[in-house]
């Protein structure tokens, strides 16, 4: 474990250097004292930064559970003390009855003098009769109580600004944070984890006040997590990790809402590079192209629909699966040829379309017998010569339209057989050079291998499916449907769909888009644009602190959102080089790294 440098000063410091010292052992307060100490009139300069304490003399006359908790989720160091001293009944009980004597006392003389009433008086003996009768009951008992705040700074005028801030917020809390003047030294050390109060700057709390003041808050999750647990990233409220689990979870679908630039495929990525550590079996739908380097730096297969040379099959038949193979095949041929056509198929082409698929698996010696399942299958010029040679004129009519897929202008996606089989650990299909002609094509192929792999119930693993820029994938009614499939039934095969869009709006002014979002029980929202913040608010349930900081967020910085109402917290993205270097799309350095790589030295 290393030692940080305050650490390392510290136990140095704590050594005993003379021979009278060596046999003195070494306590708690060495261990925590600075190397060097320069005491100031309200402040302490040390080694590694400076501080400044303060004692709260002024409370609220009423609190509530937690409120404390502005004070705790403080955005820079702040260290917060609280100190209980139990008062004995007894002793409590005779300083209550002289209170109410002189509470009383004082009300009689100036009713007797003429005087207006003191209602703060008033209000003190109501809240002190209570006490006693709480107290002679034995419903609490009373503590002493002294609360202290010490903030820290690495200088003198950043501490300053830090110490305007916190006593603004003990303000917004009704608190009067008093400077230690002159007892700088004794503030800080009331704020030690040592137990000694130096200020003894006390207040009386009864049970209930009390418990509604210990720090039980905090913006760390307290999720439920398993054996898939990935780090999101930094919190920025607390500093400590975001872990989380998708896995644990209600459901295993997560949506990621951002504008364009804010880094959602940058953090997409890095959680599908995370969970691949744990052996998770990631499917991306990529419409840009951007997770090429992904797939090649962690030995993944990369599939271009529409860039030369790649050619792929719809009528390949996996061996590795149950039941009737073939039979599912053809009803899929229904709905690939319908795309192509670009509407759907009649009554009565569809008897003829299903005859001349069965035709053409014939023609290459594939029966509904699974010995013949691993012969090569037809290709879509079997289909068509098929369609072609039938006498009925839908057939040829068929046939005719899907010439451009043979020998027109669509022919190379399938010329010819299967360059690259669509398994592996990572699969992505690139979209990027597809024609807008035929991307729906190329959308459903993709979607059909992807479903053919979660739905498999002889290969039952933990799965991810990402669908980059998915307003894309929503404008075609396949895609649509798929998505909407794969919301409400991936949790059954043990698959988790990540919807990335920036179209927030389009997306939860669709039925289909908050049904994605309804059945998502993990939710990260990047920046916001503030056309969008408000709808975004409302669908999930933000409140003004948090609309606020997603739209002033940095980026890489996000709110997680997750299926119970207390888990949520603010994080900061965060990588090692290795993995920035493989989920990065910053043109330049990607420039930078080719450079590397081309360079012999």
């Amino acid at each position: 474990m290393k030692l940080s440098a305050f650490a390392r000063s510290a136990i140095s410091s704590a050594v005993p250097t003379n021979e009278d010292d060596k046999d003195r052992p070494v306590g708690v307060g060495d261990l925590l004292a600075p190397s060097a100490l320069r005491v100031n009139a309200s402040s302490l300069e040390m080694p590694d930064g400076c501080c400044a304490s303060f004692a709260i003399t002024g409370y609220p006359r009423e609190v509530g559970a937690g409120w404390l908790e502005p004070l705790l989720t403080y955005p820079g160091r702040l260290d917060v003390s609280l100190h209980v001293e139990p008062i004995p009944p007894m002793i409590a009980a005779q300083r209550l009855r002289r209170q109410l004597a002189r509470l009383e006392s004082s009300a009689r003389a100036n009713a007797k003098a003429g005087r207006l009433a003191d209602f703060s008086a008033e209000a003190a003996a109501d809240d002190a009769a209570d006490l006693a009768s709480s107290l002679a009951r034995g419903d609490g008992r009373l503590f002493r109580v002294g609360l202290y705040l010490t903030v820290h700074a690495w200088d003198t005028a950043e501490l300053e600004a830090e110490v305007q801030q916190v006593r603004a917020l003990a303000a917004s809390l009704l608190l009067d944070a008093q400077p230690t003047t002159f007892r700088a030294m004794q503030g800080w050390v009331s704020t030690l984890p040592l137990g000694t109060d130096a200020i003894r700057q006390r207040r009386t709390f009864d049970t209930s006040a009390l418990a509604a003041s210990f720090p039980f808050a905090s913006p760390d999750l307290n999720a439920p997590t398993g054996s898939n647990e990935v780090l999101y990233g930094v919190n920025v409220a607390s500093s400590g990790v975001v872990m989380w689990d998708r896995f644990a979870q209600d459901n295993h679908n997560s949506v990621v809402l951002a504008r364009s630039g804010a880094g959602k495929s940058y953090f997409t990525k890095l959680e599908a590079l995370r969970l691949l550590y744990h052996g998770v079996e990631v499917s991306v739908i990529d419409p840009e192209d951007e997770y090429r380097q992904l797939a090649e730096i962690t030995g993944g297969t990369h599939i271009a629909f529409g860039a030369q040379g790649v050619t792929f099959n719809p009528f390949d038949l996996p061996t590795d699966q149950s039941g009737d193979v073939l039979i599912r095949r053809a009803l899929f041929t229904h709905t690939l040829v319908a795309a192509m056509l670009g509407e759907p198929l009649t009554p009565a082409a569809r008897p003829v379309l299903d005859r001349a698929v069965l035709a053409a698996y014939a023609a290459k010696g594939i029966s509904s017998d699974p010995a013949t399942w691993t012969r090569p299958g037809p290709l879509l010029a079997d289909l068509v010569e098929q369609l072609a040679i039938s006498s009925h004129p839908e057939g040829v009519a068929i046939a005719d339209r899907l010439s451009p897929y043979v020998v027109g202008s669509y022919k190379d996606l399938f010329a010819s057989a299967t360059t690259t089989r669509p398994d592996g650990h990572l699969l992505v299909f690139s979209l990027r050079d597809l024609p807008e002609e035929v991307k729906s094509v190329g959308v459903l192929l993709a979607l059909d291998a992807i479903w053919r792999k979660v739905a498999n119930p002889d290969d039952r693993r933990p799965r991810l499916v990402i669908v980059d820029e998915a307003w894309m994938l929503m404008k075609e009614a396949e895609g649509a449907r798929f998505l909407y499939r794969l919301a409400k039934s991936a949790r059954k095969h043990w698959a988790g769909l990540t919807v990335v869009t920036q179209d927030a709006a389009d997306l939860l002014a669709s039925d289909l888009g908050r049904a994605v979002v309804a059945n998502s029980a993990t939710q990260i929202l990047l920046r916001q644009a503030p056309q969008a913040v408000a709808a975004v608010g409302e669908a999930f349930g933000l409140s003004e602190g948090e609309r606020a900081f997603l739209l002033s967020a940095e980026r890489g910085e996000g709110l997680l959102c997750g299926g119970n109402a207390g888990d949520r917290a603010a994080f900061a993205a965060i990588s090692s080089p290795a993995e920035h270097k493989a989920v990065t799309t910053d043109p330049a350095e990607l420039l930078d790294y080719g450079n590397e790589e081309a360079d012999p030295l």
